[in-house]
């Protein structure tokens, strides 16, 4: 068995297709084809039952799935230790992102100070999903994460780095436009433009307004923050999304911003990576850059509400 062959395994199991697979690890759908074949041959049996649109582990390609993933993670972690011996300057790193802020805001200021420490070494940035992102970390693709929260995957440890308060964003031209706060009830009649499912960002949204018993009119799930800003700056309809990832906007007068009464959904990201791995010290470094970043700047605490009139005067009793 090859290396090569056990992350193409690993790709195609994760992903459920050959032609995704060959997309993750960089090769070409021939090339990918091959290898499975190859690793088939050796070990005498069957690792995939093709179906129409998908594949699936047969029993002999479960059993290996699990032995893969060791065995990747074993030989990623001897390549770092061995190339900590010759200095700190080296190594690799490779960063997942489940947050395009993080991407384009966090990321250029992080590997700035990365590379002046670690001047020759190798850093490579893959985005995704938070879900994806994880299980790129366990399969030994991926060293570290930015993802949203909480996590629930044994073997992976999650750091709270930063959290905020999700709020409903609007065009400017909307009827409610001049209102400070809205509630669940109003929300639910308005077309929503959303989170995929499967995020914690949409779960919490979900849970939200079904306890508070109401039904959603959802009109777009979009993948990237930016995506729903932009429809919403259009009018399209309405948004429910993190305070910091729109600030910008509401400050220039692009949309405008409401409290969602009775709701504290707190988003929160940290920052994740294997349980019990081995750290190189260019990891070690990135994931310290990163608590000092998000500790010193406004993003490290939670969006707090405006205090009412009515607020204050219980405070004061």
């Amino acid at each position: 068995m090859e290396i090569r062959q056990l992350r193409a395994f690993i790709a195609i199991a994760e992903l459920g297709t050959f032609t995704a697979g060959a997309l993750r690890v960089h090769v070409t759908q021939a090339a990918i084809s091959m290898q499975i074949r190859q690793l088939e041959n050796e070990l005498g049996a069957r690792l995939f039952i093709r179906a129409p649109r998908r594949v699936m582990l047969t029993e002999a390609g479960e059993q290996l799935l699990q032995r893969a993933r060791h065995i990747l993670r074993d030989h990623d972690a001897a390549i770092d230790e061995i190339a900590e011996l010759a200095g700190a300057e080296r190594g690799r790193l490779r960063i997942g992102s489940a947050s395009a802020m993080v991407t384009t805001d966090v990321l250029p200021k992080l590997l700035r100070e990365v590379r002046r420490k670690h001047a020759r070494a190798e850093v490579t940035v893959a985005s995704g999903t938070s879900e994806a992102l994880v299980q790129q970390i366990l399969s030994g693709e991926i060293d570290v994460a930015f993802v949203s929260m909480p996590v629930e995957a044994r073997g992976i440890n999650t750091e709270r780095l930063t959290q905020d308060q999700l709020v409903a964003v609007a065009s400017p031209r909307h009827r409610l436009a001049k209102q400070k706060t809205i509630s669940a009830y109003t929300l639910a009649g308005e077309k929503l433009i959303l989170g995929e499912r499967g995020g914690n960002t949409r779960r919490l949204i979900d849970l939200f307004f079904a306890q508070a018993g109401v039904s959603l009119h959802v009109s777009m799930e979009l993948s990237r923050q930016a995506a729903i800003r932009r429809m919403v700056e259009e009018d399209m309809g309405v948004g429910i999304v993190p305070l910091q990832t729109v600030r910008d906007e509401v400050e220039k007068g692009r949309l405008i911003r409401w409290w969602i009464e009775g709701a504290q959904i707190n988003w929160e990201m940290g920052i994740a990576r294997l349980a019990g791995g081995y750290e190189s010290p260019i990891a070690q470094t990135f994931v310290q850059l990163s608590r000092d970043y998000f500790a010193g700047s406004p993003r490290g605490t939670a969006a707090k509400k405006p205090r009412t009139a009515a607020s204050k005067k219980r405070a004061k009793k």
